[in-house]
């Protein structure tokens, strides 16, 4: 695989197309140094990013959370997003808007940073390997827990919030799972390292944990109408790990993850069943035509 820093193409940079490898910051700046960053990750399918508006949404909401004031409008950034895949070319693919403090201050304060923006899009296939959203992914049950709400922005897609789900999934991949399950501050099931969960009982219903100390996906979103508009019962409720036996199914849900299957978590198995395939059909369909 190509390094993302070796990359070919343009990269849109406070506004201006940048060639990829001229698209840098300085060490000391903000963002790397005190995780003063947020970002979106989009989906591109047949040249078209699914959602846009949702996500650029999130985006502005994300930096408003951290105190930070993005120097364009959402069209602005709208009209960023759709320029660069189509400077690019990127007919299916994945687009990284991020938003991060500069280098004017170095400390724990950051009132007179600059607010920057750049938009990244390259083709990208499946998150996972194809051959596993067929036979369904393993995860292990991570250490790590999402921290309680009133100590992070937790409905934000910030970067520091992200440093335990890496931390988690290098330990399941050297453990033999796919990815990692993540309980949440009171001990009940959250996510995984970077998609929402979802599991089946054998009456057919689906049941999801609560997003109160976690993201709350657009993906997750749309699979819950999907899912309810097939007169399939979503219940959003707290899960605790010891219900996870009493289980049939289980998926992820997320922009990268799309939807993708769970074969097992630790020592609870889980069947790829009808339902599971039938969302993934319907969403894959959605997606396509990006209404």
């Amino acid at each position: 695989m190509i390094p993302y820093d070796k990359r070919s193409g343009k990269i849109w940079y406070n506004n201006e197309l940048v060639d990829w490898a001229d698209a840098n910051i300085h060490i000391l700046n903000h963002g790397l140094h005190y995780a003063s960053c947020v970002f979106e990750g989009e989906r591109v399918y047949e040249n078209l990013i699914f959602k846009l508006k949702e996500h650029t949404a999130r985006l502005f909401y994300s930096a408003k959370r951290m105190g930070m004031k993005i120097p364009y409008t959402e069209e602005e950034i709208n009209e960023a997003c759709n320029k660069i895949i189509s400077v690019q070319n990127v007919k299916n693919g994945y687009v990284r808007p991020t938003v991060w403090r500069g280098s004017e201050m170095m400390a724990i304060s950051a009132q007179q940073t600059k607010i920057h923006v750049a938009i990244a899009t390259w083709e990208w296939g499946s998150y996972f390997d194809p051959k596993l959203k067929v036979e369904g992914i393993r995860l292990n049950i991570s250490n790590w827990r999402r921290p309680a709400p009133n100590t992070i922005p937790w409905d934000t897609k910030a970067s520091g919030l992200y440093m335990i789900c890496t931390l988690s999934k290098h330990e399941a991949e050297q453990q033999g799972y796919t990815d990692s399950l993540m309980l949440d501050h009171e001990g009940n099931v959250a996510e995984a390292t970077g998609a929402n969960i979802f599991f089946k009982d054998q009456k057919g219903e689906i049941h999801t944990p609560i997003p109160d100390s976690f993201l709350d996906g657009i993906t997750r979103r749309t699979v819950i109408d999907i899912a309810q508009s097939k007169g399939i019962k979503v219940n959003e409720r707290k899960i605790s790990p010891n219900e996870l036996t009493n289980f049939v199914g289980c998926f992820l849900t997320g922009t990268a993850a799309e939807v993708t299957p769970v074969s097992c978590i630790a020592n609870n198995k889980y069947k790829v069943c009808e339902t599971i395939i039938d969302l993934n059909e319907s969403y894959q369909a959605l997606v396509r035509k990006n209404k």
